[in-house]
């Protein structure tokens, strides 16, 4: 799955220090939006969805999968962004469980693509080591070493 971020253009390890979780969401939608497979409707929506339903998007410490339904008019295409944010976002003041470096943003034109893609992220962040890999990434030849190292 690594490989499928980076042969499709949708790495971004950015230098962006968003103020908060929101501006987080929208600096990871740059990457989904620069390839044409959501609009600032969508990723609008997913702002909303987490206001609503709290941080449910924080599958793990460390770790946020922003994403709405796949009904949304909002999504172009199917497919998954990675952005690597400079330092931990909070979701959720006081519970570093509900904090977030790593931004995996799904977008899908039909439900079943959209469970099937959730699925295989989480099976690719259950690999041992893999989040932790993940957390150190600063550069793309670190990307490529955590690529190399999880054969992927």
């Amino acid at each position: 799955m690594l490989r499928y971020f980076l042969e499709n253009g949708l790495v971004n390890i950015t230098d962006q220090h968003p103020d908060n979780w929101e501006d987080a969401i929208r600096v990871s939608g740059e990457v989904m939006k620069k390839n044409n497979l959501v609009t600032d409707q969508y990723i609008d929506q997913v702002i909303s969805d987490v206001k609503e339903y709290g941080p449910y998007i924080v599958i793990v410490p460390g770790v946020a999968m922003p994403h709405s339904s796949a009904e949304n008019s909002g999504v172009l295409g199917t497919g998954i962004g990675f952005t690597i944010m400079p330092e931990k976002v909070s979701f959720e003041d006081g519970n570093p469980d509900k904090d977030a470096k790593l931004f995996f943003m799904l977008a899908a034109k039909d439900h079943d693509t959209h469970v099937k893609n959730i699925a295989n992220l989480s099976d690719m962040l259950m690999e041992d080591g893999m989040v932790d890999d993940l957390l150190k990434i600063k550069t793309m030849d670190d990307y490529r070493d955590v690529m190399k190292k999880h054969n992927m």
